[in-house]
């Protein structure tokens, strides 16, 4: 099984929630499209501690911490949604995006088509701010009109009722972990947290 990892926004938690799914699932990690440092792959393996896991290599990487559309053009390069094709691997594969569902890879397709390509379903980061209701919401009904599978959420931050039983019943997504904001992020946090979302995984 591989899972795809995206967000409501950029810098909502991706990698957080990556380096939690890879520990709890024992699975590969593989960041297709990276724009800018420091790369998410390495700070992945400097959080998960099982030694099963594999770090595939960037499909892209790219100078400019910049949308992937931008950044491909600043180096005179264009990104095609055939030059992913899934690490040959016999573990799943937890997939990360770059920044959320609509975030053009070229003119014509976005980040959430790398899923769709790759049959990945998703999973997905809701950070709770001040208007992630609009933002999530909004993300949803994208992913709902156009029949991408999700297998839930996951709320990253400062925990606030209203928004996340607002989300959660809209939604209609089952969610699989709250994480609260974390002052301190190392291998034992993540190995507390992916055992969390084990308890929620096969509910």
């Amino acid at each position: 099984m591989n899972y795809f990892v995206t967000a409501i926004g950029t810098d909502s938690g991706k990698t957080l929630v990556s380096s939690i799914l890879v520990e709890a699932l024992k699975a590969d990690y593989w960041k297709p499209v990276q724009a800018g440092k420091p790369l998410d792959t390495e700070t992945v393996k400097e959080l998960v501690s099982n030694e099963i896991t594999r770090f595939h290599p960037e499909t892209h990487i790219f100078k400019l911490p910049a949308s992937p559309h931008a950044a491909a053009k600043f180096e005179h390069l264009a990104i095609q949604l055939d030059d992913f094709v899934l690490p040959e691997t016999t573990n799943d594969i937890v997939i990360e995006g770059a920044g959320g569902v609509l975030v053009p890879i070229n003119q014509e397709h976005y980040v959430i088509d790398i899923a769709r390509e790759l049959s990945a379903p998703v999973i997905l980061v809701v950070n709770l701010y001040l208007g992630c209701i609009n933002h999530t919401l909004l993300t949803v009904d994208y992913l709902k009109r156009n029949k991408i599978p999700v297998l839930g959420i996951v709320f990253n931050g400062e925990s606030n009722f209203e928004s996340e039983n607002i989300i959660e019943e809209k939604s209609g997504y089952k969610v699989l972990l709250r994480l609260p904001k974390l002052s301190l992020i190392n291998k034992e946090i993540i190995k507390y947290w992916a055992d969390e979302l084990m308890l929620n995984w096969y509910e």
